[in-house]
């Protein structure tokens, strides 16, 4: 008897946190496709893994729906159904709030809050098919705010309302929905953070283990909320941060 492997779409799968959720996917008997606008870096993610028979690239834009629609049908061609969706793209414009332009904000906005709209529009017929489910990539910064970062906040913030809205309206169809809350995450995206030791010393007081995200770590949780091992897990927005939640956002007075 032939078995039926469990298929899901990754965008943002040529780096960080998308790359490592789609080789934990393929490590555990999952095919894949990766989601990206740098077609260099999907072809960096499939030497990477290695796994040819596993995993396709699929190059565009979040932004864009012809290109999310595209994706979809390219990945049900190829694997036969879709079980999962993860919504990792996204980027992050910081600065003042007088100095951020309605450019910024609607780049950000486009691709983090639309594109989630966009690959979820396009694939819920065929996770309600399969029963499948959906992983969104938040952000500790959609669950409080951050200092110079209100574009990337009001983004992160829509996405992990949206998260709890797809939960309550998809759920009693099949298909749950979550999204993962990570902190600072050793990533292309925070290297001007995480290359600066002035900004990870700050980080570090904050953390109560000391460091930032590793991808692999968030790309575990990813896995495990679309495993069956999560069956009765919906609309949950999980913090991955090391600790920083768990803080009422008071100094460590006695330095413990």
């Amino acid at each position: 008897m032939s078995i039926i492997k469990k298929s899901a779409i990754v965008t943002g799968g040529g780096s960080g946190m998308g790359a490592a959720t789609a080789e934990k996917l393929i490590q555990n008997g999952w095919n894949v496709t990766i989601f990206g606008r740098t077609q260099s870096k999907l072809d960096d993610t499939l030497k990477s893994i290695n796994k040819p028979d596993q995993i396709l690239a699929v190059a565009g834009d979040v932004s864009n729906p012809e290109d999310v629609e595209k994706l979809i049908n390219a990945h049900v061609e190829r694997f036969g159904g879709l079980d999962g969706l993860v919504n990792s793209a996204g980027i992050a414009i910081g600065g003042p709030v007088g100095e951020v332009t309605l450019e910024d904000f609607k780049q950000v906005m486009s691709i983090n809050v639309e594109g989630v709209f966009h690959t979820v529009h396009h694939a819920t017929p065929h996770l309600k098919k399969s029963g499948g489910s959906i992983v969104n990539v938040s952000s500790v910064s959609g669950i409080g705010g951050d200092w110079g970062f209100s574009p990337y906040n009001a983004s992160k913030g829509a996405v992990s309302n949206y998260t709890r809205a797809l939960a309550l309206e998809l759920g009693g169809q099949g298909v749950r929905v979550n999204a993962v809350a990570p902190t600072l995450t050793d990533t292309d995206m925070g290297s001007f953070l995480t290359e600066s030791e002035e900004m990870m010393a700050l980080f570090k007081s904050r953390t109560p283990l000391g460091r930032a995200a590793k991808p692999n770590e968030v790309a575990s949780a990813i896995a495990f909320l679309l495993s069956e091992e999560a069956s009765f897990i919906n609309g949950v927005n999980l913090p991955i941060d090391g600790g920083v939640s768990a803080s009422n956002g008071q100094p460590n007075f006695f330095g413990v």
